[in-house]
């Protein structure tokens, strides 16, 4: 008796497994299975990539606001940054922009061209650091409803099926139409991972972006004030300006005329 039960579970699951269902599911099935799968490997090779490219910037990050601001000046410094740094891609721009703005033949004001050229340098990398992300979005929204393309059209050949043989049993409706919907399961599989992988690389390049920004800044500073205007290194408190002592009115000077003291 247990030896039937089993044969007969064994023949159930070789009738309605996903190998079953995607032999008889016919070129469309396995055109939308490969394009699902094709969607899931991108997305997990964008999300490893990405996640490795982000953690370089922000330990770049860490040794710059650690060592950087400790050097005499500017090309100092970005001689000791890594060759593909971003923060030296940010320093080199701002040192070319100050050259070239004494060889401009229409006068613009200093600060406004270091400034257009410090944005322009965090826009190429931020755009970089975006690249693969709309993909991730794409993914996150399509793959649902390509797996559901998929079971549309398995239900509808289903149905064709059990309209032909004249059967309407459960048995008969059963098989055909939950293997289609396997297709919907697959698409959710795929979509639910881009979802969560564009949210946090995004969460981290926006991270990334304000720390740019910041170094951008501090760049600018230091440029404008031809290094006079600096972040405080670390383990140093930065220099705080002497208030001027107040004026004082000598007694009995005519017109009370203020003198310092």
């Amino acid at each position: 008796m247990s030896t039937t039960i089993l044969a007969a579970g064994a023949s159930a699951a070789d009738n309605f497994g996903f190998m079953n269902a995607m032999k008889q599911g016919g070129p469309v099935t396995w055109t939308t299975a490969a394009i699902l799968t094709i969607f899931l490997f991108f997305t997990l090779y964008i999300l490893f990539t990405k996640l490795f490219e982000q953690q370089k910037i922000i330990n770049q990050g860490r040794r710059v606001r650690a060592t950087f601001w400790n050097a005499n000046s500017l090309r100092e410094g970005a001689a000791k940054l890594e060759k593909n740094s971003a923060y030296k891609q940010i320093v080199d721009d701002g040192i070319e922009a100050q050259e070239q703005h004494s060889r401009l033949t229409d006068p613009v004001e200093a600060h406004d061209w270091l400034h257009g050229s410090l944005s322009r340098s965090e826009a190429a990398i931020n755009s970089q650091l975006g690249g693969g992300l709309a993909f991730l979005a794409t993914v996150g929204a399509t793959a649902p409803f390509v797996g559901l393309f998929g079971t549309v059209l398995g239900i509808y050949r289903a149905l064709i099926g059990i309209g032909q043989a004249g059967q309407a049993s459960i048995d008969k409706v059963a098989g055909p139409v939950g293997e289609s919907l396997i297709m919907t399961a697959f698409g959710l599989v795929v979509a639910v991972p881009a979802v969560l992988a564009f949210n946090f690389l995004q969460r981290r390049n926006k991270a990334i972006a304000e720390h740019l920004s910041a170094f951008s800044t501090d760049v600018l500073g230091y440029l404008a004030s031809n290094g006079a205007v600096r972040p405080a290194a670390p383990g140093k408190k930065a220099p705080t300006a002497t208030a001027p002592k107040p004026a004082t009115t000598t007694a009995g000077q005519a017109g009370g005329v203020q003198t310092r003291v």
